[in-house]
């Protein structure tokens, strides 16, 4: 995946409806290129669903987490555009102190869950990174 397919992610995951000719202004690609991008992206199991959110208590996720992350140096911006180009990443906020991001992560199982977190730890600029399986849901505020 190049950051073509990270930004067409990142925007499907935003709004699964948007059109190509939308997707292209947004890349500075042809329609061609975005909708073949698309195509492959279906075809090898990047994208395994086009959905709605119809909020918190009907999401049915095997596993739920929270992930900080430590970025080095001046590398925040990338490490964000990698983030947000991965399907189970639902929110990445930014923050003071100790983490640069927090990462909200929702996965079907936890061989699925250890394989996302392989790959959040490969991505060039993140130092360190600590994880917490979420539970129990108490307050949803959505």
């Amino acid at each position: 995946m190049d950051d073509l397919d990270h930004t067409l992610l990142s925007a499907l995951r935003h709004n699964a409806r948007i059109p190509v000719s939308s997707l292209a202004a947004l890349t500075g690609a042809s329609r061609a290129t975005i909708a073949a991008r698309i195509e492959r992206l279906v075809a090898n199991g990047t994208i395994t669903a086009f959905t709605i959110r119809t909020g918190h208590e009907t999401r049915e996720a095997g596993v739920r987490a929270i992930v900080m992350i430590e970025v080095l140096g001046k590398l925040a911006d990338k490490v964000a555009d990698q983030l947000r180009g991965l399907p189970q990443v639902r929110a990445l906020h930014s923050t003071n102190g100790k983490w640069d991001f927090i990462a909200e992560l929702e996965d079907r199982d936890l061989v699925s869950f250890d394989e996302t977190l392989r790959r959040i730890r490969l991505i060039d600029g993140i130092n360190v990174t600590e994880t917490n399986i979420l539970l129990k849901t108490r307050k949803a505020s959505f």
